[in-house]
């Protein structure tokens, strides 16, 4: 007795055909946008790690990354309706949004934080803007970001220092007065 064939096409070729065919695995697009989120992100991480922050150079490539990959991933789902589209966005932005408020601090009397909360929004919008072929923006977000975090975090230190000095002198100031 020979094994019972079902008629028509066999799984494999259906499974074949549907994953692997021509129009639906295309590999290359997708690896090169996730390569170009990933490339985009590492300075912002490698900042961050530099600068001994609570996400850095594994993190922000990763946000940048899923953020990419989500996009794509719902792109043949959202390619006849914009709103949809727009709903991932938005939920990616709420997403990105809750990572980053747990990023942030609060200690005594200051906050500790919210440079790497924005730095993974960004990430995130990084990420977006690449999906959707919006190569302008994601170089620009990285760009602005970088800038951003490597000279204002000089001015930064003169800013917190002089305050330092400042308070100190007004404490000084308040011991030296005579009844």
């Amino acid at each position: 007795m020979g094994r019972r064939r079902c008629p028509g096409p066999h799984l494999e070729s259906i499974v074949f055909a549907q994953f692997l065919g021509p129009d639906h695995f295309n590999i290359v697009p997708h690896s090169v946008a996730l390569a170009l989120a990933y490339v985009l992100a590492f300075p912002i991480g490698w900042n961050r790690e530099h600068e001994e922050r609570s996400a850095g150079l594994r993190t922000f490539p990763l946000v940048a990354v899923a953020s990419c990959g989500f996009i794509q991933a719902a792109e043949s789902l959202t390619a006849q309706s914009p709103e949809a589209m727009a709903r991932i966005v938005e939920g990616l932005i709420t997403g990105m949004g809750f990572i980053g408020g747990g990023a942030i601090l609060r200690r005594e009397d200051s906050v500790k934080g919210t440079a790497t909360a924005a730095s993974l929004w960004v990430t995130g919008a990084i990420g977006v803007s690449v999906g959707l072929g919006s190569l302008d923006v994601a170089l620009m977000l990285s760009i602005v970001t970088v800038a951003t975090l490597w000279i204002m975090a000089p001015l930064k230190r003169i800013g917190v220092q002089t305050k330092r000095e400042a308070d100190s002198s007004t404490k000084n100031d308040e011991h030296h007065v005579i009844d």
